[in-house]
């Protein structure tokens, strides 16, 4: 936490960019542009700022702006040295997000944003927890559909199995039952960049096998050992929802970061805790036809994109350019419904579901993205938490679920308890 007076509250650095734009009009509404919440926008080009501004409407004409440049430190700085928490929206991570982390973690700044890119998470808590612990700084990774939905919806399921219970799930799995929306650019190209640094880095393809890969600052020897399911699940029957299910692509991350917030509670969740996420795909032969299609074009993706001739085609026909995204209106009509299902040691059950109002990619990431933000510069500017590399529910836990259930389209909700289904 940085100890000097900022000038502001809260800054969006790349606020330009396709969720950047999302997450400002929303940030507007919610706190206004120069109300109690002091905020500003940032990125690399003025001009592309000021058009931001004219386009955010009259409301925004107070908005500061502020320029800097992910390749050049310098301007990094000084853009951190004027605020207390950054929000940053700048993708792929792997490829810009290391200069505004490193320069967090030293001055004492907030951060939060939309990474998904286990590798690179894995890359700055080897670099920067040190300097992040000494300085304040807290650093929160993954604050959008990936993984604060998961994240969330397993802490709120085990506060409900304690308080119903009195004990953890020590085993929990996620489901997606519904979902629509679009996929944009930045999402893409932040996946090609996993697979082709994959692709020639055995090291990196060894540790996208190991789901603990993101706890090895708090007792990785221990975690590596544990023995746990693979993070895509495979095409099979999931007899506790009478369902086929197939591999949801962002199991790789969710799992991970739900893994790491038990470490971080202190393995609240239990030290042999378990935790799978898949999609929903019907129940009878139509069903098991979905899953194994849905298996063919998620495998058969990652191959073509793994080579430039078939990498080259798809961008130029199917896969929409960084920048890119869905319409307004296929925000407003997307949607998400996730299901999860945990049982206790002594064979008590519990389902809990969450459910968010907008696409889950972009309208809905930015809500959730932007309350993450808002979280650390009101509910915890001054609270008892170390620098450090966070999770979601490890550093905002009630309090962020709270906010989503109030500002973000989001419910938290228990379906059913009782005595195992399978």
């Amino acid at each position: 936490m940085v100890d000097h007076k900022p000038s502001y509250d809260l800054v969006v650095f790349g606020a330009t960019g396709f969720v950047g734009r999302i997450l400002c009009g929303y940030l507007l509404k919610q706190v206004g542009g120069n109300g109690s919440v002091k905020w500003a926008i940032a990125g690399r080009s003025e001009s592309k700022l000021k058009a931001l501004i004219a386009e955010l409407g009259s409301g925004a004409d107070n908005l500061p702006y502020l320029t800097a440049d992910v390749t050049d430190e310098g301007s990094v700085r000084a853009l951190c040295g004027q605020t207390r928490v950054v929000i940053s929206t700048v993708g792929p991570y792997a490829l810009y997000g290391e200069a505004l982390v490193k320069v967090c973690a030293e001055t004492g700044t907030d951060y939060c944003d939309l990474t998904g890119e286990p590798q690179w998470i894995r890359q700055m808590i080897e670099r920067y927890q040190a300097g992040a612990k000494a300085s304040g700084a807290r650093i929160v990774h993954c604050c959008g559909f990936d993984s604060i939905p998961s994240d969330l919806g397993v802490y709120y399921l085990q506060q409900q199995a304690q308080e119903r219970f009195g004990r953890v799930c020590d085993r929990v799995k996620m489901r997606v039952k519904s979902v629509q929306g679009g996929v944009s650019g930045g999402t893409i190209a932040s996946g090609v960049n996993l697979i082709q640094e994959a692709r020639v880095n055995p090291e990196l393809r060894q540790e996208l096998d190991n789901p603990y890969s993101l706890c090895l600052d708090i007792g990785s020897e221990t975690a590596q050992a544990m023995a746990h399911p693979p993070t895509l699940v495979p095409v099979q029957y999931d007899p506790d929802f009478q369902a086929w299910v197939s591999p949801f692509v962002m199991a790789a991350i969710n799992t991970r970061i739900v893994l790491r917030s038990n470490a971080l509670l202190g393995y609240s969740y239990g030290q042999s805790f378990q935790y799978e996420e898949a999609m929903l795909n019907g129940s009878k032969a139509k069903g098991w036809l979905s899953a194994q299609g849905m298996s063919l074009v998620l495998g058969g993706f990652a191959v073509a994109m793994a080579f430039a001739p078939t990498r080259w085609l798809l961008g130029n026909t199917i896969v929409p350019k960084p920048g890119e995204g869905p319409s307004f209106e296929s925000q407003e009509a997307g949607f998400y419904d996730l299901r999860f299902w945990g049982i206790t040691a002594e064979g008590e059950s519990l389902e809990v579901k969450v459910m968010g109002d907008r696409d889950p990619g972009y309208g809905s990431t930015a809500k959730m993205l932007g309350q993450a933000g808002l979280c650390l510069a009101e509910d915890f500017a001054g609270a008892d938490k170390p620098g450090g590399f966070w999770t979601p529910a490890s550093m905002f836990g009630d309090v962020l679920i709270e906010r989503l259930e109030k500002a973000a389209g989001l419910t938290f909700e228990v379906c059913g308890a009782g005595s195992s289904k399978g």
